[in-house]
């Protein structure tokens, strides 16, 4: 799986509550969650969007709650993936069972600048920075986990298991 956009960079410690504010949990509309996804912490986030679909962050990215809102408001927002140096481990997992891929690379996190155009292939485990033509080896994402992405998140990756072990 390759994904290749132009980078939007965040700091330190973006929590759930600036990805999506607790104003907005009453509903589970993912359209209107990711109308209001980084409406604090960034009001030119969906200006942003598009042309630039990749996330790149610092460390602790998702910390806060562990409401699932935050990651399913920034897929619905049209994000292909995030990148920081470290993820709270509630959020990294929520994302993965939602289908957002995630990758945790302090390096490379560090090394990317907000606009940056980058070529991620998750199955080889390289992040391509091809604005500064920088190279960063990562752990390939494994096949299963692809395959939750692949399928929208964890409930459809089962039900299409569940189907083809009938």
């Amino acid at each position: 799986m390759i994904i290749r956009d132009k980078v939007i960079k965040y700091g330190n410690n973006v929590d759930t509550d600036v990805i999506i504010p607790a104003r907005y949990l009453n509903t589970t509309d993912e359209a209107e969650l990711a109308s209001h996804c980084f409406e604090d912490l960034d009001p030119d986030f969906s200006k942003k969007l598009k042309d630039r679909k990749i996330i790149v962050a610092g460390d602790n990215f998702g910390c806060g709650s562990s409401r699932e809102h935050a990651p399913i408001s920034i897929k619905a927002s049209g994000v292909k993936l995030i990148i920081a140096k470290t993820f709270a481990r509630i959020f990294f997992r929520n994302a993965i069972n939602i289908g957002l891929p995630v990758i945790p690379d302090a390096i490379a996190a560090s090394n990317i600048n907000d606009g940056d155009e980058l070529e991620v292939d998750l199955d080889s485990g390289f992040i391509k920075n091809i604005t500064s033509k920088k190279q960063f080896k990562i752990n390939p994402v494994p096949e299963f986990i692809q395959g939750i992405i692949s399928s929208g998140g964890y409930i459809n990756y089962t039900k299409t298991k569940l189907k083809t072990n009938k």
